[in-house]
Order: C-alpha cells, then sequence, then structure tokens
C-alpha cells in the first residue's frame, strides 16, 4: 500500500494561487461590523431590560447606540479598506482582476 502523501499530484493544469488585493478583507470586514453591530447593540440593550426607577436614557436606547457607534467604525473601515481596492486594482491602468 502506498501513501497518498507521498504521492506525486496527478499531471494536469497547475494551479495559480492569486493572493486578494490590498484592502479586500478590510472593506468585507467593515461590511460586516457595520452591519451587525446595531443589531447587536440592540440585543444587549434589551438583554438588559427596563430601565431601574428614573433614567433619562434606557439600557434598549444604550445599547442601540453604542451598536451604531460601532457601526460607524465599520463605514469607515469599510470605506477606507473600498478605497484601497479600488487603488490597488487601477494602479497605472495594468492591473487587472484575476478571473
Amino acid at each position: 500500500m502506498t501513501d497518498a502523501a507521498n504521492d506525486p499530484a496527478p499531471p494536469g493544469r497547475p494551479v495559480v494561487l492569486v493572493p486578494t488585493p490590498p484592502g479586500f478583507w478590510m472593506a468585507v470586514l467593515g461590511v460586516c461590523m457595520a452591519a451587525i453591530s446595531p443589531l447587536f447593540g440592540f440585543l444587549v440593550g434589551t438583554i438588559l431590560g427596563t430601565p431601574a426607577g428614573d433614567q433619562v436614557f434606557g439600557p434598549a436606547f444604550l445599547g442601540l447606540f453604542i451598536g451604531i457607534a460601532f457601526g460607524a467604525v465599520g463605514v469607515v473601515a469599510a470605506v477606507i479598506g473600498g478605497r484601497r481596492l479600488w487603488v490597488a486594482l487601477h494602479r497605472d491602468g495594468t492591473a487587472e482582476p484575476a478571473s
């Protein structure tokens, strides 16, 4: 019996790994953070329950506000990542996206 790890790769088309351009992951994570942060903020605010006594802002409001603030950070990250991605893909007009 032969070990599959020691067998050479079968002949055929070679696999070429192309790295993602700069800014791609920052843009993706920024969009995800911008979309999910307000939801988690509202979830945390509702888990904390109703305000005790006379409070100006309840826990749901504070949780949603903090979630929106984190979402704004995600939007900024997405814009910066998108700009880096745009510049990387349009540098000198010669670079084309990999297909």
